[in-house]
């Protein structure tokens, strides 16, 4: 279990603790990093990041100080619209380029990584997980139907499980959950479930998910809302229990990963002024 110790900091200054709610302010994102979008933790002390759409085809290694460690280009990628990242038990990572906010996308992909923390040199290669949604018959689909738009998944037993992101018109606060092999080639998604997170368009989209080491507990993130499920079997998680947490914040909250069973580090986007940190969340029973 990873030592929480590293993450009880106390804010540097009121200004940058305003907007963290119930969040524990951890430490500023190199400026570089300021359309954050994917985050995990694979050692103690250090993170991994990425950014979105119309940034480079790199991943970043931070300290918890918020240094930038080293990068690597991503061989074999293109960041059309990356927006999560996952991590198996070997260390190997997995980008979700996923974005879709149209629905119009044809060229869906999540890249496998080896473990950065075991390479040397500038570049990383990247294998292709190729991907579509069956259900998905138009692009893009009529308004009503605009569920096919992702910014979380995570990686469980062998495979990854993508959380969509609703946009329909009027909005209904359905995620569809998805389910493909975590292996290189071409796959027809698998429909998992779905769930209704709340109905306010503005802080119900999912934008992050993570499983617990343990695989006993799943969070989504969105726009100040955690939503905690716990006692499930099989692939729909959605179908054991749903908690909702209020975060008490309204920044642009857009990755979270787990750091032990417990503990979750979330990082935001700059926004208005506000932005551009991570920060820590302990989960209560």
């Amino acid at each position: 279990m990873k030592s929480i110790g590293l993450i009880l900091f106390s804010c540097f200054s009121m200004l940058q603790c305003a907007d963290s709610g119930k969040l524990t302010y951890l430490t500023k994102l190199p400026e570089k990093l300021g359309e954050n979008s994917g985050i995990i933790s694979l050692k103690d002390s250090t993170l991994w990041l990425i950014e979105d759409r119309g940034n480079t085809d790199e991943i970043y290694k931070v300290d918890f100080n918020g240094n930038l460690l080293s990068k690597f280009k991503v061989k074999n990628a293109k960041n059309y619209d990356w927006e999560d990242l996952a991590a198996d038990e070997k260390g190997n990572v997995y980008i979700g380029d996923f974005g879709n906010n149209h629905n119009k996308r044809k060229n869906l992909v999540i890249y496998k990584l080896p473990n950065p923390e075991l390479e040397k040199g500038e570049k990383i290669e990247a294998e292709k997980i190729e991907f579509n949604y069956p259900e998905q018959k138009d692009f893009p689909p009529v308004i009503a139907k605009l569920n096919f738009d992702a910014e979380a998944f995570f990686y469980r037993d062998s495979a990854l499980y993508i959380i969509t992101k609703n946009r329909t018109i009027p909005f209904t606060g359905e995620a569809f959950i998805y389910k493909i092999p975590a292996v290189a080639g071409t796959h027809s998604a698998q429909f998992i479930g779905k769930f209704t997170t709340c109905m306010n368009d503005i802080i119900c989209q999912v934008t992050a998910a993570d499983i617990s080491p343990n695989g006993a507990t799943a969070v989504l993130l969105g726009y100040g809302k955690l939503w905690v499920f716990t006692d499930f079997n099989g692939d729909d998680f959605s179908k054991g229990k749903m908690r909702t947490i209020d975060l008490r914040t309204n920044t642009q909250l857009e990755s979270i990963c787990f750091l032990n069973n417990k503990t979750l580090l979330v990082s935001d986007e700059e926004r208005g002024g506000t932005g551009g940190n991570v920060y820590a969340f302990t989960l209560e029973k």
